[in-house]
């Protein structure tokens, strides 16, 4: 019988040396990997009626895992795509554990064999350009965080960043003056420089000079000065959604996120003519292929591709044979 090996010693060992000194994992990455196991552990724990600390690795095989993802659907309301992260976050361990436990090579083989799940990819979701306008005309600009929140939404579907990287500017990733942009370290901790619009511009040098909360060093912070949660985030984009939705009647069936936000940027682009790689450079995407989502997403675009085409002549209708004697006549 093989020596029980302690889950938790292994578990340790995946975020601080293969995540953190390894892989040098974004926070982001970290968080996201940190909360799966935090669940799966919890399900375990039910299921198992054992402690995590001493839950032993043997014990975590690949129906416990199979059951803990069947879970989260049926019983959280999990989407198919959170559940295939779900399932990524635990593939990823088990990648380290073959290094480590070699002698277990079947059932880490037996867990890296569960499939993800399939599932209907949907047309990617934006905003139209006076559903943007009304959504910027919300905030009251008359408190600070009214114009907080302007400049919020204004510098996220100009730039199109992602809702960790407009939670983790910093004031000092703003670069003024000629050739303005965000700089900042994105997904996949690749480094990319985003320009910014005159317009945009404009408000965030009125924004810079509002009175710093906090330690002054968060571009967008909380009446406490510290980093916007992503709860506080969506909280305010629902806030001003509603007040948008009286001037805008579509916004009252559309959920406004800072990632629809990426999306509507995306889309500008995309109508005004720039090719996908840029776009996929814009956005930090690693793969361009990853951009190509957005050409299947705007009818008006395909619209002006149908226009550019010659329609078929030809007159709609069922086929009606001639008359035989009538034919036999023109054949004379």
């Amino acid at each position: 019988m093989s020596t029980p090996i302690s889950l938790a010693a292994l578990l340790e060992r995946f975020f601080t040396q293969r995540l953190m000194q390894q892989r040098h994992a974004s926070p982001h990455t970290i968080s996201s990997y940190r909360d799966t196991f935090h669940q799966f552990l919890k399900f375990t724990e039910q299921r198992l009626r054992k402690e995590p600390s001493r839950l032993n690795f043997q014990e975590i095989d690949a129906p416990l895992i199979t059951a803990f993802l069947d879970h989260l659907e049926k019983h959280q309301g999990l989407s198919t795509r959170s559940r295939n992260l779900r399932l990524t976050a635990m593939r990823s361990f088990f990648r380290f554990a073959a290094f480590e436990v070699p002698t277990h090579s079947a059932q880490i083989q037996r867990v890296l064999a569960i499939p993800s799940k399939r599932f209907t990819r949907t047309l990617v979701q934006f905003l139209t350009r006076a559903e943007v306008d009304a959504l910027l005309a919300a905030p009251d600009q008359r408190t600070w965080s009214g114009r907080r929140d302007h400049a919020f939404i204004l510098l996220a579907v100009q730039t199109g960043l992602r809702l960790s990287e407009m939670t983790g500017l910093k004031r000092q990733d703003i670069i003024l003056g000629t050739g303005a942009q965000v700089r900042l370290i994105g997904k996949g901790r690749k480094e990319r420089c985003t320009p910014i619009a005159r317009s945009t511009l404009a408000v965030l040098r009125t924004w810079l000079r509002e009175p710093q909360r906090g330690d002054g060093h968060v571009l967008f912070p909380n009446a406490k000065g510290e980093p916007l949660s992503v709860h506080g985030v969506q909280y305010l984009l629902n806030k001003h959604r509603v007040t948008a939705s009286k001037l805008c009647p579509s916004l009252k069936h559309k959920r406004v996120t800072v990632h629809r936000l990426t999306h509507t940027m995306a889309m500008d682009l995309l109508q005004a003519g720039v090719d996908c790689s840029v776009i996929a450079l814009w956005l930090g995407h690693e793969h361009v292929e990853t951009t190509q989502i957005y050409l299947e997403a705007t009818l008006a675009m395909k619209e002006k591709a149908l226009a550019k085409t010659s329609p078929p002549d030809g007159t709609p209708g069922r086929y009606k044979p001639g008359d035989r004697l009538l034919a036999f006549l023109n054949s004379l």
